[in-house]
Parts: C-alpha cells; structure tokens; sequence
C-alpha cells in the first residue's frame, strides 16, 4: 500500500476515535447525566485527558494524516507529497503523546475509581486502599451514594477512553513510521490516482 494511501486511512480511523474520546470525556463532567454533582468530581475527570489527550491532540495528527494522503497544491510538485508527510510526522508524534497521556489517566481512574459521597456523609475515593478488585466484584459499587450510579458510569467512560487511546496510539505510532518512510521515499502514487 501507498503511504499516501495508508496515511489517508489511518487519519480517516483516528477522526472517529478522538471525536469518542472527546464526547466520553464531556459525559465524564455530567456524572449519570446530572449537573448538580460537578462540584465533586473525581481528580480524573478535571485532568480532561479524554478531552486534550485522545481528543484534540490526536485529531490533529488525524486530520494532517488525510492531508497527507491526498493531493493539494503541493502534490505533484518539486517535493511530491513530503511537505505533508513531514507535518504528519510531526503531528503524528504528538498524537502519540496525546494518546499516551490519555491512556495512562484513564488506566490511574479505573484503578483507582471514582469520587464519591458514601454513608457517613464524606467525599472519598472508597476504592483507592483497598485489597479488592472493585472492578469485578459490583457488590462494592453500592459503598457509593452519590452521585448515583457514578462507579458504573466513570467505569464505562473510563474504559471507552482506555481502548480508544489504546488504539490512537497504535494508529499514530504507524502513522509515524508510514509518513516518516514517505518523507524520505515519497508517495507510490502516480498523478491519476484517487
């Protein structure tokens, strides 16, 4: 495969996956679809990894990946397609980054867990001391008044955030290597190619 094709494909698999990313972290905000709980949310949730690490910082690298599959004003030119391609090296490392960073907040807030308010009235992280598992034994999950249902809630977002970044940072770390091999080889593609 082209490079100019691969990296088309590969930013059109990122798009979709930041834009997750970004929609499971602003659902993070509103724990169990409430805004009156915003004032105690998990320290997890305000780092906005899902946000600025797998959202916007992987976007970007997706969007510069499409470019770089495609022609443009500098596509048949004196240096083909290596313009572009250089940029989405770039880009490309910091979605890397991005995706890293996501990856490795969401791991800390499953393994931890939420904040919450439990029978005496306290905000506390029930989870974080504790000798078992909390993630496969929901009988647990009760210890949590409120907000209601917010274990299952910061589960589910924080383990979409986890496989999504999991996966960014597959498809950027081969963007790297695919538009660092088209920097310096250029693109298959000859002038009548889609």
């Amino acid at each position: 495969m082209c490079t100019g094709k691969c990296a088309r494909c590969l930013g059109l698999s990122l798009i979709p996956l930041s834009l997750i990313c970004l929609l499971a972290n602003i659902l993070l905000l509103v724990p169990n679809a409430e805004t009156k709980w915003t004032d105690h949310l998990s320290k997890h949730v305000w780092f906005m990894a899902g946000f600025i690490g797998g959202g916007l910082l992987v976007l970007c690298p997706g969007i510069a990946a499409v470019r770089a599959g495609g022609k443009g004003c500098c596509g048949a030119g004196c240096c083909g397609n290596r313009c572009r391609m250089l940029r989405s090296v770039f880009s490309s490392a910091f979605g890397v980054l991005g995706s890293l960073y996501c990856l490795s907040v969401s791991g800390a807030a499953l393994k931890i867990g939420p904040q919450c308010q439990i029978e005496d009235n306290t905000w506390t992280y029930p989870f974080e001391n504790i000798d078992v598992n909390y993630l496969s034994n929901s009988t647990l999950w009760d210890v949590c008044q409120n907000p209601p249902n917010v274990v299952a809630w910061n589960v589910g977002l924080f383990a979409i955030l986890s496989a999504a970044s999991a996966l960014e940072l597959v498809l950027c770390g081969i963007q790297l290597v695919n538009a660092t091999i088209g920097v310096f080889c250029g693109d298959c593609r000859k002038r009548g190619d889609p």
